[in-house]
């Protein structure tokens, strides 16, 4: 999405927003990102994301990771520019019939 948030699908089309806690510049054109746990074990979660563009590796904490909704994943990918809005059609009006003024003196 950009240099603090990636989206991750794991578990078959299960999607996962991601949050860093800082910036990492080589995020995007990484070729190489890894997940560290401390506890060593995946269902423990991760705690740091490790980004390799070509200058050796980073270590960045992972603030926070939340499931995505088809609904939710769709509103990022629009919040992040990387998918145009739905245009919604405009709603029809209903034709008002018109009152007629009365000026005072």
């Amino acid at each position: 999405m950009d240099d603090a948030n990636l989206v991750v699908t794991a578990n078959g089309n299960n999607k996962y927003h991601l949050t860093l806690s800082r910036r990492a510049l080589g995020l995007r054109s990484s070729w190489k990102i890894a997940f560290r746990s401390s506890s060593g074990r995946v269902c423990g979660g991760f705690d740091n994301i490790l980004v390799d563009d070509g200058f050796g590796p980073e270590s960045i904490r992972i603030a926070a990771i939340r499931q995505l909704t088809p609904e939710e994943y769709d509103a990022l990918l629009v919040r992040f520019g990387k998918k145009e809005p739905a245009i919604e059609p405009a709603p029809a009006t209903d034709d008002v019939e018109s009152a007629e003024v009365e000026e005072l003196d």
